[in-house]
């Protein structure tokens, strides 16, 4: 028999650029001080986090895998050989939480796939904590990613996205890139009946979060920047 292998420890980071010890728990940094490999969206930013947690480890002791947009899935299975080694790997996300909106999901099915115990770690998700907040229907809720970007398309998935709500009794969250954050509100307050209740939650977590539920119509008459400003948008209609 070989090494017992390595676990796969999800790890979560702040939602933005405050103290990560203000919002992640001591298990957490416990685990970054014990594991030195890693699979990362960005080295620079994920280097500096582990930085924060742990002042102490040292840079040139860190081994640093890039999952992003431009990796080829054929290079995952290198990611996790240190595993079947007998070492522990660390999955970072960017913001938030590994596997949730994030590339890192394809790492853990192919942990499970090559019987790597996948241990996930306590931490902020902006979709959970958005809904915790907005006093919709936390019993049955989907998450939808980013909707279309062509006008016409959008405006059909956002009915439609109402349409589910009112027959399901459903929250439907989304999210959209933060520099197109106001259009998106704009599009709401156009395109969704007017008591459509709509639950805009930004910068979790941070000095500036702003949550708050009021319908479309209420919407139309509020003066509030989103721009370039993290944002979970949810609607339902009842």
């Amino acid at each position: 028999m070989g090494p017992e292998k390595g676990k796969l420890y999800l790890i979560p980071t702040t939602l933005g650029d405050n103290e990560p010890l203000e919002v992640l728990p001591m298990s957490v940094k416990k685990i970054i001080e014990q594991v030195n490999v890693y699979i990362v969206e960005n080295e620079k930013t994920a280097r500096a986090f582990i930085k924060k947690i742990n002042s102490g480890k040292t840079q040139s002791s860190l081994r640093i895998f890039l999952l992003n947009k431009f990796t080829n899935i054929a290079d995952l299975p290198k990611f996790l050989a240190p595993c079947l080694k007998g070492i522990d790997v660390g999955l970072l996300s960017e913001a938030g939480c590994p596997g949730i909106a994030d590339p890192g999901a394809e790492v853990v099915k192919l942990a499970h796939q090559n019987n790597i115990k996948v241990v996930p770690l306590v931490g902020p998700s902006s979709i959970l904590m958005a809904m915790m907040s907005s006093g919709m229907n936390g019993q049955s809720f989907t998450f939808n990613g980013y909707l279309p970007i062509d006008k016409d398309e959008r405006k059909s998935e956002l009915k439609r996205l109402e349409r589910l709500s009112f027959e399901h009794n459903q929250s439907q969250i989304f999210i959209e890139t933060p520099y197109r954050n106001n259009k998106m509100l704009e599009d709401l307050c156009q395109v969704l009946g007017k008591q459509t209740e709509v639950c805009i939650a930004c910068d979790i977590t941070l000095p500036t979060e702003f949550i708050k539920t009021q319908t479309a119509s209420d919407w139309k008459n509020s003066n509030i920047d989103l721009h370039k400003r993290p944002t979970i948008f949810i609607i339902h209609k009842k």
